[in-house]
């Protein structure tokens, strides 16, 4: 089956560079590399050209660029990854080849976060072991589904936080993901720069809210005003 990934991505001048040349292998090899920039300030677009299949511009919101990346995109199964995200370099065959013997529709990466604080791993080893448990997959876990599994699923749900709570929600009624052990890695800049314990406790009191049902752009304020 052929394989589309699409990044969404907003000011990341600095990442794409690097994380698209890290692609090309996979390009060589038939995988369909897609931007989808949000309206970014910088220079995202112009360095993404040279190393993308597609670059599109979209209206800003992680949901809708990646909405609008997958409905440009010719590959049957969709990878999600983030800018600041690197896939393993065999991940176009883990991710093909472990849906088809898994007898699965979508799946998602563990995470292994770059960074030099030790608590990384930990949580890290955290978020790998919650996503087992629960069935939800995080944006910074490389999601990936068949085209036929996202359009039944409804898409990403337009929304301005947790998205990727709520489709994973959406693709669990399906059946369970396909957790791959090969690592993604993925940065810790925002834990590092802005100090372990107040991100995880904002990110954790954001998510407790989203379960009880509160409204996803009043949490979207919340964050803008009490992120690090």
């Amino acid at each position: 089956m052929s394989l589309s990934i699409i990044i969404p991505a907003l000011n990341e001048a600095e990442n794409m560079p690097s994380l698209l040349d890290r692609l090309q292998p996979l390009r060589q090899r038939g995988v369909e590399v897609i931007v989808v920039d949000g309206g970014s300030s910088d220079a995202t677009t112009a360095l993404s050209q040279p190393g993308a299949d597609l670059v599109l511009t979209s209206p800003p919101g992680r949901a809708r660029q990646m909405n609008a990346g997958a409905a440009a995109a010719r590959g049957e199964i969709l990878c999600f990854l983030h800018a600041d995200s690197r896939l393993p370099e065999n991940a176009d065959g883990l991710i093909v080849d472990g849906l088809a013997r898994a007898r699965r529709s979508w799946g998602r990466f563990d995470v292994c976060i770059d960074g030099s604080h030790a608590m990384l791993k930990v949580i890290a080893w955290m978020i790998n072991l919650r996503s087992r448990l629960t069935g939800i997959v995080t944006g910074d876990q490389g999601l990936f589904v068949t085209r036929s599994l996202f359009e039944a699923a409804g898409r990403f749900p337009e929304i301005a936080l947790m998205e990727d709570i709520a489709f994973s929600k959406k693709l669990r009624v399906y059946g369970p993901p396909l957790c791959i052990a090969h690592p993604l890695t993925t940065s810790g800049r925002r834990w590092e720069k802005h100090g372990l314990w107040r991100t995880i406790l904002l990110m954790w009191r954001l998510r407790f809210q989203f379960w009880l049902g509160a409204d996803p752009d009043k949490l979207a304020l919340h964050y803008a005003r009490h992120k690090p």
